[in-house]
């Protein structure tokens, strides 16, 4: 009948709470209380909540979420901004999340923002005029200005994998995780070719923290080895394809090409960089040692020498809803250890 409830005189009418009380044979407040998720703490059995549920569903009962906000100030409705869905880590955050709220009688709304400051800003705007609970930043380009919009409609803000000044922040040690990256990709190139020497540093944006970080470990792990990282060595202009296409040709494509070993900042420009070794036949054993701060399982079928750095997505989740849980929104930085995936 799609939200109708048939009549004893044969009228159609809109379904209420009244009407289901009458079906279900328990009180209306029970309907209630079932319908928005607080049923346990009515000490409503699950078994009672299910049947009423089910029956709520059969009729096309559906909950008038603006009315139950408006008397319970609270929406239950939980917004995500994330940059990328192509990507198995962004993916996996996405996924985990919308896992984890709906758990806790939360709707997830998560939107794809690209990487554009603008979008973000909208997305955040709109997701307030839904009059969320929270809003999980995930690798805002400027988080900060994320949390001042959401500060002046009273919602807090967490910052996911990208940090920020104004609001929790749950990030991968980024540090440690790329300076045990270099010291292992440092290890196979020692081994094969005799001697240690400076790697290459591509891909990322030196505006962003998380590169920033990557690359401090990257010129630590070198330095205790006694090696500096020469400044052309470090082709940082971007993410994309594209760009990783024009750095490597800019740098490689007309002299010598001899690559003692790379460290790739994401599996996005890992792509662009396994695309280009291919076309230039450095594949199987000609592959140069490679690794990428970022996890794939199909990475480690690329070639020989490979390792990857996994961020532990359950972690930070586990971390960003322990803030929500506890309602804890001061700010400050928690940094998840990342995981060494060697081949």
């Amino acid at each position: 009948m799609g939200d109708r409830f048939v009549t004893q005189t044969g009228k159609i009418k809109k379904t209420t709470i009244y009407d289901l009380a009458e079906l279900t044979g328990v009180s209306a407040s029970a309907v209630s209380a079932i319908l928005n998720g607080t049923w346990e703490k009515r000490r409503i059995s699950k078994k009672l909540a299910d049947r009423v549920t089910k029956i709520a569903e059969e009729q096309g009962y559906a909950l008038n979420r603006q009315a139950s906000l408006l008397r319970s100030k609270k929406s239950n409705v939980i917004g995500m901004l994330i940059p990328k869905y192509d990507n198995r880590y962004f993916g996996s955050i996405a996924e985990r999340f919308e896992e984890m709220a709906r758990e806790r009688n939360m709707l997830p709304i998560i939107t794809c923002t690209r990487r554009d400051p603008k979008l973000e800003l909208e997305a955040a705007r709109i997701m307030l005029s839904w009059q969320v609970d929270w809003i999980v930043a995930t690798g805002t380009t400027f988080p900060d200005k994320i949390t001042e919009l959401c500060r002046q409609a009273g919602v807090p803000v967490i910052n996911l994998d990208l940090p920020g000044t104004l609001a929790p922040s749950v990030i991968s040690d980024n540090y440690t995780g790329a300076k045990k990256l270099t010291e292992n990709i440092l290890a196979q190139s020692t081994s094969r070719y005799g001697t240690p020497a400076p790697l290459y540093f591509i891909g990322g944006r030196k505006t962003d923290h998380n590169t920033a970080e990557r690359l401090r470990g990257f010129i630590d792990a070198h330095a205790a080895l006694g090696l500096s990282v020469p400044e052309e060595n470090l082709l940082i202009s971007g993410y994309s394809l594209g760009s990783i296409a024009r750095t490597l040709q800019d740098a490689f494509d007309n002299g010598e090409i001899h690559l003692p070993g790379i460290f790739v900042n994401s599996t996005i420009s890992l792509e662009g960089v396994v695309r280009w070794l291919a076309q230039h036949g450095l594949t199987d054993k000609n592959q140069p040692p490679l690794g990428c701060f970022d996890w794939d399982p199909f990475a480690s079928l690329l070639g020989h020498n490979i390792s990857l750095v996994r961020q532990d997505v359950p972690a930070m989740l586990d971390a960003v809803f322990n803030i929500i849980d506890t309602g804890e929104a001061s700010s400050g930085t928690v940094e998840i250890p990342t995981i060494l995936v060697e081949k």
